[in-house]
């Protein structure tokens, strides 16, 4: 990732344990599935682009913010909170980066569905924040995220992939059964806490308060606002400690990997028909779910 010829090619999709994946987040899978949480580990997990790095965020301040302020303006976010299955070449795996955090909780990502999840994870009964953005903001943000990271799939033009969202045949697979199967699993695991990008962006400040509330945190007012304005995503957007700019995996000059942090861009990409043909597609997919999504706020 550090040097300039270190530049990786995009890889492909193949079937693995029945999810679409790549060889940068499954080569490293025996170490991935041995990994040995602790009781107190924090795992924060999300389909890609529905919130990760703002909860990650949102918890590293949290936790650490007071007590070592200086880890704000000189580590990254992405070695504060590692993202477990990642595992290219030239860095540290996301393994070894959260097996050497000296924190406690330990803060980990992940965009596993809720079955390839480590065992440890669930026999350490870990609190768990599992983050969910409606489909079409999802799939927008994605497309847009897959353009500039210079070692996922290619995104190909944005019917191809809109049709390939669809069928799921993206990375880490399909939207519906990564959203459905953490839903379910909440029904049945009291540590999981299933948070909406969409509430987060109506009242950061009220989505923190309850963050608090399922981790038994104490935090005053004054210190959630402060939380509440640093997380902001124009300020998170100029934060070269969060925004990935320091990664040379992705190329800004296709996209920002902060781009707007909206709700409603997709009204800017899906045509009419696609909108329709989607419409029809969710109704059937997500026939049998109680959750339920919003697409303005």
């Amino acid at each position: 990732w550090k040097g300039v010829n270190d530049l990786p090619s995009r890889e492909v999709l193949f079937d693995f344990h029945g999810v679409p994946m790549i060889h940068s987040f499954s080569a490293n899978w025996e170490k991935i599935q041995n990994f040995q949480a602790r009781p107190d580990d924090i795992l924060i997990a999300t389909y890609p682009k529905a919130g990760t790095t703002w909860v990650s965020y949102i918890l590293d301040l949290l936790y650490f913010g007071k007590t070592s302020p200086e880890r704000q303006t000189s580590i990254p976010l992405y070695e504060r909170v590692p993202f477990l299955e990642i595992t290219i070449s030239s860095t540290d795996s996301g393994v070894d980066l959260a097996e050497r955090l000296t924190t406690s909780p330990r803060l980990i990502k992940t965009h596993l569905p809720v079955q390839l999840v480590p065992k440890s994870f669930w026999e350490q009964n870990c609190k768990m924040i599992y983050v969910a953005r409606n489909a079409k903001d999802n799939m927008v943000s994605y497309f847009h995220m897959d353009r500039m990271t210079l070692f996922h799939p290619d995104p190909g033009d944005w019917s191809s992939y809109f049709k390939r969202f669809l069928e799921g045949n993206i990375l880490f697979g399909s939207w519906y059964d990564h959203v459905n199967s953490w839903w379910k699993k909440k029904q049945t695991h009291d540590k999981i806490h299933y948070m909406f990008y969409e509430d987060m962006i109506e009242d950061t400040g009220w989505e923190i308060e309850k963050l608090c509330c399922f981790l038994g945190l104490s935090s005053s007012l004054e210190e959630r606002k402060q939380i509440t304005g640093g997380v902001q995503f124009d300020n998170m957007k100029k934060n070269n400690m969060v925004n990935y700019s320091t990664l040379q995996v992705m190329d800004f000059k296709v996209s920002q990997f902060m781009r707007k942090g909206k709700v409603g861009d997709w009204k800017n990409h899906f045509t009419v028909a696609q909108n329709e043909e989607f419409d029809e597609n969710y109704k059937q997919k997500m026939k049998n779910s109680t959750l339920q999504f919003r697409y303005e706020v």
